[in-house]
């Protein structure tokens, strides 16, 4: 069987993180979170604060996982090492199905949505919607024909769209300490937040986890990156602290921008007019959509490769299919065809449910941009716990400390979703609904037609003969 070679440096990596998870959250959640803490700004940069804090906290125990395991997909593997390989393989199928595909296809409506602003198009119109199908399938072949190319253009869009961050960040915190702006945010609340403070706080958590979320995406290419057990640590920690200062200052620097109720009405983004004029307001509008290709280009990295991982352990829907490697390419192109197809679907799923005047899916309407994610946290916390009682080698602070830390951020990040979303309607003139309960009979449902693939059911309840494992792959150190 071909193998994917190792291509990445450490620089790809930490662009990776830092581009993946740096793109239109910081823009277009902004405006949740604020909404959701009634234009509280020290209450919104605690949210901030606290969702980076468990990224930081999971990308460092990710981190000392990275030093132990290794073979083709990260977390996967992580799952598989702590918790068996059935475990590992339902992980691996959720993050197929639903994780990847989910943000994904997010990302290129949002993508389209922030081109549009420059036209003036409906968030909902043809022509943005055609814009999204676009960005989705030209993401696609960049990495299916050439993921040079991808990891070049990943690179450049980190370097881009770090411009409005940073311009943001520091011009806007001085213009808006000039004219008062800013300390008029930081003092004054112009509504209540959502649920109290309390409920405020989680709502605008759970808002934020989407701006945060992706850096996980860089251990799908553990297999791709050179010396992996040094690399992925590094790129991993690094690119969380990073992302983390950006996002808080950037935020600062918003507050400086607008008024908290014009922020609230009209987005984060009319702060960029008001401070740079509308010719530099465009320029950063245009870096913006940018940022927003990168980050989907790199969740489209992770989706690509999904039925890669399931099928290179033998397992999972037709895994000789799905495990073959196109020798000029180095891409396993039916593998990242799959993931393409199921990010459509949810495309197809999130217009349904979220934009459509109409919704289509009757009572199955959930944000797909924040349940997905916040279910992967819920994932984790077993694998955490499993790590404590089966590394007994490794010093107090790696095998407890650490992982407790985890397991108490991934245990926040699921109860402050479940809070926030449990009673919310998905739209204000909705009678109250459970958008978590029919998020759950959907997350079962796909769960049942990937243990109709495992091998739980083919080679145990079917009694099918189990092919040969294919041979190990060799690691560098």
């Amino acid at each position: 069987m071909e193998k994917l070679t190792r291509k990445f440096g450490l620089v790809t990596a930490i662009c990776m993180v830092v581009g993946t998870v740096i793109g239109s959250g910081v823009f277009f959640k902004a405006q949740n979170v604020l909404t959701a803490t009634g234009g509280n700004m020290p209450l919104g940069i605690a949210a901030w604060a606290i969702t980076g804090l468990i990224m930081i906290i999971c990308s460092a125990q990710f981190a000392v996982m990275a030093t132990k395991y290794e073979k083709v997909s990260g977390v996967v593997d992580y799952a598989e090492a702590t918790c068996g390989r059935g475990y590992g393989y339902y992980l691996a199928w959720f993050m197929v199905t639903i994780y990847y595909p989910a943000m994904t296809s997010v990302l290129a409506w949002v993508s389209a949505r922030y081109f549009g602003v420059m036209f003036g198009w409906s968030l909902v119109s043809p022509q943005v919607m055609a814009l999204a199908g676009f960005f989705l399938v030209a993401s696609y072949a960049i990495n299916a024909l050439s993921p040079k190319v991808a990891g070049k253009f990943q690179v450049s869009a980190t370097v881009i769209k770090l411009i409005p961050i940073t311009l943001m960040a520091i011009v806007g915190t001085i213009v808006g300490a000039f004219r008062g702006t800013l300390g008029e945010n930081f003092t004054t609340v112009v509504g209540e937040a959502v649920g109290g403070v309390g409920g405020g706080l989680f709502a605008a958590v759970v808002a934020t986890v989407f701006a945060y979320e992706g850096w996980i995406v860089a251990t799908s290419i553990n297999a791709e990156l050179k010396n992996p057990k040094k690399n992925l640590p590094l790129a991993l920690v690094i690119g969380a602290a990073i992302v983390v200062a950006a996002y808080i200052l950037y935020y600062i620097g918003v507050a400086g921008g607008a008024s908290t109720e014009v922020l609230i009405q009209e987005g984060a983004t009319t702060a960029f007019s008001n401070v740079f004029g509308k010719v530099g307001g465009t320029f950063l509008n245009i870096c913006i959509v940018i940022s927003c290709l990168g980050t989907l280009n790199g969740l489209m990295v992770g989706a690509t490769r999904g039925m890669y991982a399931i099928a290179s352990r033998n397992e999972g829907l037709a895994p000789k299919t799905f495990r073959q490697i196109d020798k000029a390419t180095n891409v396993a192109h039916n593998s990242s065809i799959f993931g393409l197809f199921v990010c459509a679907a949810w495309l197809l799923y999130f217009y349904g449910a979220n934009l459509a005047p109409d919704l289509w899916f009757g009572l199955f309407n959930f944000d797909s941009s924040e349940l997905p994610i916040v279910t992967i946290y819920a994932f984790y916390i077993p694998m955490f716990i499993l790590w404590m009682k089966k590394e007994k080698d490794l010093p107090v602070f790696k095998r407890f400390v650490l992982p407790s830390f985890a397991i108490l951020a991934c245990a926040f990040m699921v109860f402050a979703a479940v809070w926030a979303h449990g009673v919310t309607p998905l739209r204000s003139s909705d009678s109250f609904t459970f958008p978590v309960l029919f998020y759950l009979i959907i997350f079962a449902v796909v769960t049942l037609v990937g243990f109709l693939f495992s091998d739980t059911f083919k080679y145990k309840i079917l009694k099918k003969a189990r092919p040969a494992a294919e041979p190990a792959e060799e690691t560098e150190e």
